[in-house]
C-alpha cells in the first residue's frame, strides 16, 4: 500500500480538529499518555478528562476505523492511505468529496462500535447491556427478549459528543451546506449504518435440543459488514450544491431530497493517478495490479493506462512436512516463480 506524505500544514477547521483523535490508533500510546497529552481538539479533550473510562474504546474505534477503510479500498486507485503524523488521512479531510465522505462516516461508526462493545463486554461503570427489550416477546411463537442486546444508543451518543461540533438538529431546513455541515450528516449516516446491519441472535431451549423455547437478542454486525455497506453507500453517494439542502444532483442531475442514510459529497474526486503532494495524493505508480483483472484492481485501471511492468518473484517456503518418530518435523524446501505486475 502506497503512503501518501503530508507537506501541508493543518488546516484549523472544526471539520480537522474533530479528526486529530485518529492519530491515537499505536497500542498503549492512550493509556500511556492521558487526555491532555493526545492529539485531541479542546472540547474533545474536555470530554476526555470527565469520561477517561473511554479511551480505550477511543483508540479501539481509531484503529476499527482505518484498518476498515484501508480494507474496502486497497484494490482501488485511492487505497485509503495514511500519514504518519496527525492528521492522518492528510488533505482528504477538507476536499470535500466521495473520500471525505466515506472518512467522516466509517470513523462515526467505528467509534459507535467500539464504545458500544465495550459496554456489553462490561468494561463501563455507566452503560451496560440494552434492558429495555427484556420481558418481551411472543409466547406463542415460543421466544423471548433475554440476553445482551447491544445498547448502541450509549455509544451513538458518544459518537456524536466526540466528533461532531454543536450538534444541531439535522433536518431539511438548512439553507446550504458547507464543510462542516456535510461532516456532520456523513457521520451520523455512518451511525445509523451500525442500527441498519444489526441483527437478532437467539439460542434454543428444550428438552434434547428441541428449541420449544428462544431467547433472542440484538446484536452489532461484526465492522467488515458495516465497512461493506458503507462502501456501497459511497458507490452510490450524491453530489450536494452549496445552494439549498433540498436541491441535491444525483450524477444524472436529478433533484432528490436528502436521505440521512446516503453519504453527500460537495466536490467531485481527483483521479489518484499521479502524485500530487501538495494535496496529499499518491498515486498509482508503484502499486502492485492484477494483468488478469477487469476490476479496479486490473493493471488497465488502475495503472491509468500508463502501462505496468513485469517481475519475476522466487517464493521459497516449507513443503511436504511429515512427522518423524521421535519426535520431530521434516519438510522439503520448495521453490516457485510468480509473476508480479506493479504499475508504470
Amino acid at each position: 500500500t502506497a503512503n501518501t506524505t503530508r507537506t501541508e500544514t493543518t488546516v484549523h477547521t472544526l471539520g480537522s480538529q474533530s479528526t486529530l483523535w485518529l492519530g491515537v490508533t499505536s497500542p498503549g500510546v492512550v493509556e500511556k499518555l492521558g487526555c491532555s497529552n493526545l492529539s485531541l481538539s479542546p472540547r474533545q479533550r474536555e470530554l476526555c478528562s470527565r469520561k477517561s473510562i473511554l479511551l480505550p474504546g477511543v483508540r479501539e474505534a481509531a484503529r476499527l476505523g482505518v484498518a476498515e477503510c484501508q480494507r474496502q479500498f486497497r484494490h482501488e486507485r485511492w487505497n485509503c492511505s495514511t500519514n504518519q503524523e496527525v492528521p492522518v488521512f492528510g488533505h482528504e479531510l477538507t476536499s470535500g468529496t466521495k473520500e471525505t465522505a466515506f472518512i467522516y462516516a466509517v470513523m462515526a461508526a467505528g467509534l459507535v462500535h467500539a464504545v458500544t462493545r465495550s459496554c456489553s463486554q462490561g468494561n463501563m461503570t455507566e452503560c451496560g447491556c440494552d434492558a429495555r427489550l427484556r420481558g418481551g416477546g411472543s409466547a406463542a411463537e415460543g421466544w423471548h427478549w433475554g440476553g445482551c442486546s447491544d445498547h448502541i444508543q450509549y455509544g451513538t451518543w458518544f459518537s456524536r459528543k466526540f466528533m461532531d461540533h454543536t450538534v444541531k438538529n439535522m433536518s431539511m431546513s438548512h439553507s446550504s451546506y458547507t464543510l462542516n455541515t456535510m461532516n456532520q450528516h456523513n457521520s451520523e449516516a455512518g451511525r445509523q449504518a451500525i442500527n441498519r446491519t444489526m441483527s437478532t441472535d437467539c439460542r434454543c431451549h428444550g428438552v434434547s435440543g428441541s428449541c420449544a423455547v428462544k431467547t433472542c437478542w440484538r446484536t452489532m454486525a461484526p465492522f467488515e459488514r458495516v465497512g461493506t455497506y458503507l462502501k456501497d453507500r459511497y458507490e452510490h453517494s450524491m453530489q450536494v450544491t452549496e445552494r439549498s439542502k433540498r436541491k441535491m444532483k444525483w450524477k444524472d442531475q436529478r433533484r432528490l431530497h436528502v436521505d440521512k442514510h446516503q453519504l453527500i459529497f460537495l466536490n467531485k474526486s481527483p483521479n489518484y493517478c499521479l502524485e500530487d503532494r501538495r494535496r496529499g495524493i499518491a498515486g498509482t505508480r508503484g502499486r502492485r495490479c492484477n494483468r488478469t483483472s477487469t476490476g479496479p484492481d486490473g493493471c488497465n485501471l488502475l495503472c491509468c493506462g500508463r502501462g505496468y511492468n513485469t517481475h519475476v518473484v522466487r517464493h521459497v517456503q516449507r513443503c511436504e512436512c511429515k512427522f518423524v518418530w521421535c519426535c520431530y518435523v521434516h519438510c522439503r524446501r520448495c521453490e516457485s516463480m510468480n509473476d508480479m505486475h506493479t504499475c508504470k
